[in-house]
């Protein structure tokens, strides 16, 4: 039987078969759900994949020679090199499998501990998600070293001529969102890297929000680290990358220690295991890993390029429909733009929208959607934000306007 992940073309209401949540109702409804920045859905085949691996195979990995430990390995080895090649890693030793976006930054920020000094600087964006400001912060605090911060303007979209002031000789880090989880600025990486590396700076890029939406080519990027989490894009929780070149990884000492990552223990000394065991002390989420891969399969089966194709006319069609609201303002108005609408309406607070859409089966985000720099940059204390995925429909849309407008009607 032909799924929606295995035709050649895309067929929304095809696609949505394979989401089961979405045929529940919320509060008597039918659910609508956009909150896809915060989490994707789950697809059946990955689901499947996560029954497989509990119902035929469950075992520790790396350490068994029996058969179930063999074939564990082997699965979640086979998600590793999934992963290296969808993201075009030039080794698949410089995947290394985290619970998720936070945990990758931070083994980065422990690892600079013992390279920076108290005369060096790095530059964070003004568009990051907390995880991507609290560790450099605390980076800072142990290290002496100063944080700078590459403004934002009033579309939403970076300073990038008060980026180019910033650096100089003494940058070391530059960190920076590939697509801002509350605006869904499009940042020009491509560009950020390329400059950071004529000051000899290495650049992490926050690859959260831009992998439901874009394949990004590391190699081609040549980009110093990338991180993301499986959640977005279709998978489970748990689980997510860090990548880094290889001799960047060699550089940066062991995040944790514990099994899995030595070569070998004595009361004397420990020697540590090579790349990638050496950053995945203990027991990994072996199943997270597996259906991590399975849900890459899935998307890809899809194709990227018809995902962007057709989440961009829902960016469009929403955007379009929503700004004939009176008293409705968008934030984050760059041209680049992922499937993301934050708004408010005039003397309304968001969490009272967010409060009456639920009641009326829509799921959206309310609040400062860990990115309170940017609320303070506009003055508010948070937006409603839609988040649109590739199985949302022009028709849930239209649900959205029309509850957005009775929600007005309503608090007004």
């Amino acid at each position: 039987m032909k799924t929606a992940a295995t035709l050649g073309h895309f067929n929304v209401e095809l696609v949505r078969k394979d989401f089961p949540i979405l045929n529940r109702e919320v509060n008597g409804k039918p659910l609508v759900y956009l909150d896809n920045a915060a989490t994707s859905q789950t697809p059946t085949q990955v689901m499947n994949a996560i029954v497989d691996y509990y119902s035929n195979y469950n075992a520790n990995i790396h350490r068994g020679v029996h058969s179930l430990s063999q074939e564990a390995t082997d699965a979640y080895e086979l998600a590793r090199q999934k992963i290296q090649a969808h993201f075009n890693a030039k080794h698949s030793h410089e995947i290394i499998l985290t619970s998720g976006t936070t945990h990758g930054i931070n083994l980065v920020a422990n690892g600079f501990t013992e390279l920076l000094s108290d005369q060096d600087e790095i530059l964070v964006s003004a568009l990051e998600h907390h995880s991507n400001i609290v560790p450099w912060q605390m980076l800072c605090e142990r290290t002496g070293s100063k944080l700078k911060v590459i403004p934002m303007t009033t579309s939403g979209e970076l300073d990038m001529a008060a980026f180019d002031e910033l650096l100089s000789s003494k940058t070391k880090l530059v960190f920076v969102n590939h697509i801002s989880n509350a605006l869904g600025t499009v940042n020009p990486i491509e560009y950020i890297i390329t400059k950071s590396h004529d000051f000899g700076a290495a650049v992490l890029v926050d690859g959260a929000q831009s992998c439901p939406h874009i394949k990004p080519d590391l190699v081609k990027l040549d980009v110093d680290f990338f991180v993301m989490s499986a959640h977005k894009v279709c998978g489970p929780t748990g689980v997510g990358i860090l990548y880094g070149k290889e001799e960047w990884l060699n550089k940066l000492p062991p995040y944790q220690g514990g099994g899995e990552m030595i070569a070998e223990v004595t009361f004397e000394k420990t020697t540590y295991a090579g790349l990638p065991h050496k950053f995945e002390a203990g027991t990994p989420n072996i199943c997270g890993g597996i259906a991590f891969g399975a849900a890459l399969d899935y998307m890809n089966n899809l194709g990227f390029e018809t995902i962007n194709a057709y989440e961009q006319s829902l960016l469009n069609y929403a955007t379009e429909e929503l700004s004939k609201i009176d008293g409705l303002v968008i934030y984050g108005t760059s041209e680049h733009k992922a499937p993301v609408i934050s708004f408010n309406i005039e003397g309304i607070h968001p969490y009272d929208i967010g409060t009456l859409l639920d009641k009326m089966g829509i799921a959206v985000r309310t609040g400062h959607h860990c990115a309170q720099p940017i609320m303070s940059f506009f003055d508010i204390a948070g937006t409603v934000r839609a988040s649109f995925a590739f199985y949302n429909t022009k028709q849930e849309v239209d649900v959205l306007v029309s509850g957005v407008k009775k929600a007005k009607m309503m608090l007004s």
